[in-house]
């Protein structure tokens, strides 16, 4: 008998996008059984075939381009005229791991000992489970899918329940580029058959991207199975801004870093320090250039700034807006140039705060919405200490013309990605890894496989 269904309520009008069904527990477990059947000849298979299907998925993916991108907003609510950006994303890295997986696969060779063979070989972990969320939900899950497969590994893709769909695009996209039936599945699955794939013993490495709670409930359902996982699980990213600092180009990009994709994205600008000689200008510069953005329906080619995901989201970030503002924050933008938000809706007016401080949940916990608060300070120090007084630690930018004194600042941030004069980008050969509550393991990069295979040693003794 099928499992409860499931509705996707777009948050561009409340409409009921799409509807689908939670797989059986039945179903899941012919999928799992699948994976394993067919992992072992994926495996066999040389890198280049591998390279070439997954060559070949990118490929069938990117026909749709257009249909994806009137999906993705729909349903999750991402302007139509960026949409579209995600699948040249996806192109993007799965171009670059699947360009460099030979030189990352390859056997690490060790010193010649006379008499004997030594080397170590990376060896696919199995069958990974790719827990994928609907902010970025092709480019959260191609991180891992593509080096998984191409490291040998078959995957089951079990996407957020507001991006059902994602998963289908990706799967077809491999059925039509001629996967071998079984390496590449997708799951519509419950919170409590989730729990149950990552603790299964079929599923070998678990790849989650969400809320540190969600991070926290992989780590309890894996407990005991001594399988790897990676926790990708967001941020709270801070930009400084230097006395020195090009101010246009700062605003500039921290203004798009901290509003694209509604301030949805983990590793989006959520705090800004501002030397006190160019705070008040930097303020100014970036509430006019707040102000320029169209709040509307996602669908309409003339929105830049759409609904946040649902409108309980929206009223998270209110709240946050409204609790620094009995402490004494005072807000920049003028909401009313924004008609279509409404309290109570997925619609927000963008906000900009000033007078806030680290005792406001604004400045220390997760927003994820149109909202920025920013900070004076007077000195290099400063900054530092503030941007180091988080739980999280994803990603941090600093604006300044002095790349020496930039890098020295960047070697005392606590973050896994330290960006000089831009920030919101994953460059795909740079190592993808937070620090404290933004997670742990890697993805993208030659060390992203380390995270996907096992080391296997060899050691051959030769005998007259």
């Amino acid at each position: 008998m099928a499992s409860d269904r499931f509705e996707v309520v777009s948050p561009v009008d409340n409409s009921v996008y799409v509807t689908r069904e939670y797989a059986t527990d039945k179903a899941i477990q012919t999928v799992l059984d699948r994976a394993s059947q067919a992992q072992s000849q994926w495996q066999a298979l040389p890198l280049t075939q591998r390279q070439h299907l997954c060559r070949a998925m990118i490929e069938k993916f990117c026909v749709n381009k257009d249909i994806i991108a009137e999906e993705i907003c729909w349903q999750m609510g991402r302007p139509i005229r960026f949409a579209g950006g995600e699948v040249d994303g996806v192109v993007e890295r799965a171009s670059h791991m699947i360009e460099i997986a030979e030189a990352a696969l390859e056997p690490l060779t060790l010193p010649v000992v006379s008499g004997f063979t030594r080397f170590i070989k990376r060896e696919a972990l199995g069958s990974v489970l790719v827990i994928a969320p609907w902010n970025y939900p092709y480019l959260t899950a191609i991180n891992t899918i593509v080096p998984a497969l191409l490291a040998g590994n078959c995957v089951i893709l079990k996407h957020s329940a507001q991006t059902p769909l994602c998963a289908e695009r990706l799967v077809a996209a491999s059925a039509a580029a001629g996967f071998p039936s079984g390496v590449f599945q997708y799951v519509h699955a419950n919170h409590q058959q989730t729990e149950k794939l990552i603790g299964s013993d079929q599923i070998h490495h678990v790849a989650f991207t969400g809320s540190v709670a969600g991070g926290a409930m992989v780590e309890r359902a894996a407990a005991g199975k001594f399988k790897s996982i990676g926790l990708e699980l967001g941020g709270k990213d801070p930009a400084y801004v230097r006395a020195d600092a090009n101010l246009c180009h700062a605003v500039e990009t921290v203004v798009d870093g901290a509003y694209f994709n509604s301030g949805q994205s983990c590793c989006g600008i959520e705090r800004a320090y501002v030397h006190e000689s160019v705070f008040d200008e930097f303020v100014s510069k970036a509430v006019e250039l707040i102000q320029r953005y169209e709040l509307g329906p996602p669908n309409h080619h003339a929105t830049t700034l759409g609904p946040l995901v649902r409108p309980s989201a929206a009223e998270f970030v209110r709240g946050q807006v409204a609790q620094a503002m009995a402490k004494g924050a005072k807000q920049h933008v003028d909401t009313h140039l924004f008609s279509c938000a409404q309290n109570g809706s997925a619609y927000m007016a963008p906000q900009l705060l000033t007078q806030v401080n680290h005792s406001m949940a604004l400045m220390k916990e997760e927003s994820f919405g149109p909202v920025l608060g920013v900070q004076a300070v007077k000195d290099d120090k400063e900054a530092i200490d503030l941007m180091n007084d988080s739980n999280f630690g994803l990603t941090a930018a600093l604006f300044t013309q002095d790349e020496q004194v930039g890098l020295a600042i960047g070697e005392q941030v606590e973050t896994g990605t330290f960006f000089i004069n831009r920030c919101d980008y994953l460059d795909p050969g740079l190592a993808w890894t937070g620090i404290k509550h933004s997670g742990r393991g890697c993805t993208l990069s030659q060390l992203g496989f380390d995270y996907l295979t096992r080391p296997k040693s060899f050691h051959l003794k030769q005998v007259q």
